[in-house]
């Protein structure tokens, strides 16, 4: 069976028949959207390899501490106890991206997704540079092994291997800050064997990725390309080929179409977007360029490739708004303005106060009876804060293990207290006792936990 008789959708493109890997050669693309997403591409690869190094105040603006499970992001604190916000943030961030693929397709993939930014932006202008355009790229592939093939593999993947280490390193400077990624730097390599070996193996994936895996990250694993499949509709503004203009396609045909197949050509994931919407499609907006390049040399109107919605081919529609992404937007608003007063209205510090497990209670020669505590107390500020516990329910003592309370910004405090309480104070064997936090005299936070007695 020919390729002519087999549909375009009965398997990804960059697949044969029995399965195999079929290679994509992309021309290299040029244009004014490809300008515009090369700018955008910079300012984002500037905040990936800068955020971690900026600071609020000397305070970190993002750090993803998952050892010490404390996040920060855009300046603000998240601890573990504060999964619930952390829970409102994710489900916004869900919301907007289903939002957004409603409104404008997979923009996020061609435009700022990291895998794109660094396969199209990074390795491929590499690839280019060393190996040339896509012709030269498959006849050096294709080719025997000779010399200056040798050279170019060569020099090709020494860079290959050398960004994808300095893109590991800094993917950990998110994780860790660079403060402690420059300590293990210069500490001797025994100290962090483990992590060591750690980071190359990230740096394989990441090489493997970029040099062999490629578009397949797009097209295979990424489950965002089926989840638009339910999320389009015909309003959705993607780039698309416009058909009514287009057909009949040849030379000497009615339409605008020459069927050059330049806009195969340039496509990364090596369809044809004159097929419709396709689940490989990114919207990189090659097409787009390349096209426009052709209908100015043929001497006809651009656009013949664009981004359109499917109402906008066939009834010139134009608005990008409609009942369902504007339902959408009420609840994006609403749950991001409850996330926002959630995390503008949560206590500074939160306190935890528990009885120190496998103790029960101590009768002193007083007719006191002393139960044994453990208090953990976490910052969520920038500030440095001075405490003090105070027993608000009943008449008791307090006896704290050290001589302050003094919580660092950004850290948690932990430590042991005994609570003494007179036998005539308690009615039961099992008393409920509130305890109050107070920062330079003023009640901070409270906290109820139990008493056990005889």
């Amino acid at each position: 069976m020919s390729d002519k008789d087999i549909s375009f959708r009965d398997r990804p493109i960059n697949m044969d028949e029995k399965g195999g890997r079929k290679w994509v050669y992309a021309k290299k693309p040029k244009g004014k959207w490809y300008t515009r997403r090369t700018i955008f591409s910079i300012f984002v690869l500037l905040f990936f390899i800068g955020a971690p190094f900026i600071k609020i105040n000397g305070h970190p603006f993002i750090l993803l501490d998952i050892a010490s499970r404390k996040f920060i992001i855009f300046g603000a604190i998240f601890w573990a106890q504060d999964t619930f916000i952390l829970a409102l943030l994710m489900l916004s961030f869900v919301l907007f991206i289903v939002l957004f693929t409603v409104t404008f397709g997979r923009l996020w993939c061609g435009w700022a997704c990291p895998q794109t930014i660094f396969l199209e932006m990074v390795f491929r202008k590499i690839e280019y540079l060393i190996e040339g355009d896509y012709k030269k790229q498959y006849k050096l592939n294709s080719g025997p092994w000779t010399t200056e093939k040798i050279i170019k593999k060569l020099i090709k993947h020494t860079v290959f291997i050398f960004i994808s280490i300095a893109m590991t390193n800094t993917f950990l400077l998110w994780f860790i800050g660079p403060e402690k990624w420059w300590v293990m730097v210069n500490e001797p390599l025994s100290k962090h064997l483990s992590g060591f070996l750690i980071m190359l193996a990230v740096s394989g994936v990441f090489y493997w990725i970029y040099s062999f895996f490629r578009e397949q990250i797009c097209t295979m694993v990424c489950p965002y390309g089926r989840m638009q499949g339910v999320l389009l509709d015909s309003k959705s503004v993607i780039v698309t080929y416009d058909y009514k203009r287009g057909e009949p396609r040849g030379a000497k045909g009615e339409g605008d179409c020459i069927d050059c197949r330049q806009c195969v050509a340039v496509c990364p994931t090596g369809i044809d977007i004159r097929n419709g919407t396709q689940l490989e499609c990114i919207n990189c907006s090659a097409c787009v360029d390349q096209c426009n390049s052709v209908m100015r040399t043929v001497k006809k109107p651009e656009g013949l490739i664009r981004f359109d919605s499917e109402e906008g081919i066939k009834h010139g529609h134009t608005t990008i708004w409609n009942a369902r992404n504007k339902a959408y937007s009420v609840v994006l608003l609403i749950l991001f303005s409850f996330f926002v007063y959630t995390l503008l209205t949560r206590p500074a510090i939160e306190t935890t106060i528990l009885r120190t497990p496998g103790l029960l209670y101590q009768v002193n020669a007083d007719s006191t009876i002393s139960n044994v505590y453990n208090i953990k107390i976490i910052n969520k500020t920038h500030d440095k804060i001075p405490l003090e516990i105070r027993l608000l329910s009943h008449k008791g003592v307090i006896k704290m293990a050290g001589n302050s309370m003094d919580v660092k910004d950004q850290s948690m405090f932990e430590s042991t207290f005994i609570l003494f309480i007179s036998r005539a104070e308690l009615k039961s064997d099992n008393t409920e006792v509130e305890f109050g936090i107070y920062s330079n005299g003023e009640l901070i936070e409270t906290y109820k936990t139990s008493f056990v007695s005889p």
